[in-house]
């Protein structure tokens, strides 16, 4: 028999984490040390009164039926994390909860798009920005981010006849890959540009909580405008290490919200009553233990870049995210053969970063997921691999 299956499986190739996961295990069964700095799971644990809520609720029966809508104690709780860390005032009909943004990225465009809608894309970006919206069957166009122009996009250079047809545009910052931030005139000049183009702004806000050299992690929605053509995602994973729990939020245009949360109603039944709770414990809680991760995630960066740089390889210092982004050394040109090498020879595990998009050639990604001596211990075993020239 002649199994059929979609054509946009074609598309999906076996992911590059898949593909190194499988080379590290084949350099570790030869002995080597290996560095783990590719996947971008936080290795610090939870803090334990998020633990204790989830643990409290799960105990109770009652917990494990159909959730069918968030708490109500959970949207004051994200009203009141929006308030209070960003200046911003929701209301409960500008809130749903999503399993975490990735699932909210790859679901909102079912709710935007018509087929052959454009939307339009980070290059670098991450790969679901671009994964969402094809799945809506949405004409994915990407916009270049480039070093001369700090990594924003240049709005006055897009074409006018793209934009006519454009349905809405994902940015993100500080961006994963290329770990920079946005200043605020980036947004002043991005909103009323996208009011006069009827462009929706899709902002995924991940990592406004790990941003370094004292700058000040923000939301789209604290400037003027935001609400009337803008949504977030804002997500717990990063900021409170809850990223198993799937637990984030879509907030901002009431419509836009309300849009999306009736087509989520139809593919879901809510999320875990216990995964709330213990969201409910983390917005409602300190920020010590926030402050306390970013500082040691700016200790990594600064061991990792700097460390690299006295090696001579020329990594800059990230502004944000718990990443770091760099272009390969000199000497090379393919980043993913570039990768391979790296880890035979170092034990050094980092990501391609052609895997982000085409402008992503040529360079690769850290992740800042090991604490400070070990890092310094993966920059000598890069040194003495002799690969920097």
């Amino acid at each position: 028999m002649n199994l059929q299956v979609a054509n946009r499986m074609k598309e999906f190739e076996e992911g590059i984490f898949q593909l190194l996961n499988e080379k590290k295990e084949e350099v570790e069964k030869s002995g080597k040390k290996v560095y783990n700095l590719s996947v971008g799971t936080p290795d610090f644990p939870t803090e334990p009164h998020i633990m204790e809520a989830v643990v409290k609720a799960a105990q109770k029966p009652e917990n494990y039926k159909y959730a069918l809508k968030m708490l109500p104690e959970l949207a004051q709780a994200v009203i009141e994390r929006f308030k209070q860390r960003y200046h911003v005032e929701l209301k409960e009909s500008e809130i749903t909860d999503v399993y975490g943004s990735q699932e909210g990225i790859a679901h909102i465009g079912l709710s935007l798009c018509n087929p052959d809608d454009i939307v339009l894309v980070p290059d670098p970006g991450y790969p679901i920005f671009s994964i969402g919206p094809s799945l809506a069957m949405a004409d994915v166009r990407t916009y270049e981010l480039k070093e001369e122009n700090d990594y924003l996009p240049d709005l006055k250079g897009m074409d006018e006849e793209i934009l006519q047809k454009t349905k809405f545009m994902i940015v993100s910052y500080p961006l994963n890959p290329v770990c920079k931030i946005a200043p605020d005139r980036f947004y002043e000049e991005l909103i009323p540009w996208a009011k006069e183009h009827h462009i929706i702004i899709i902002h995924d806000n991940a990592y406004s909580d790990i941003i370094y050299d004292g700058h000040a992690g923000k939301s789209i929605l604290q400037f003027s405008g935001a609400k009337e053509v803008c949504v977030e995602f804002y997500s717990l994973s990063k900021s409170y290490n809850y990223t198993g729990a799937r637990a984030g939020f879509l907030v901002g245009n009431e419509y836009l919200v309300q849009n999306f949360k009736k087509l989520r109603s139809q593919i879901d039944y809510g999320t875990f009553l216990p995964v709330q709770y213990g969201a409910i414990a983390a917005l409602k809680g300190s920020d010590a233990g926030i402050k306390e991760r970013c500082a040691e995630y700016q200790k990594r960066r600064d061991a990792l870049c700097g460390g690299l740089r006295e090696i001579g390889w020329d990594v800059p210092d990230s502004q944000g995210t718990m990443f770091a982004w760099g272009k390969i050394p000199k000497g090379y040109t393919d980043d993913v053969a570039f990768v391979m090498e790296l880890l035979e020879k170092s034990g050094v595990l980092c990501t391609p970063g052609s895997s982000f998009g085409k402008l992503g050639k040529g360079h690769v990604r850290f992740a800042l997921t090991m604490p400070v001596e070990e890092i310094k211990q993966a920059v000598l075993a890069v040194a003495a691999s002799g690969m920097i020239k």
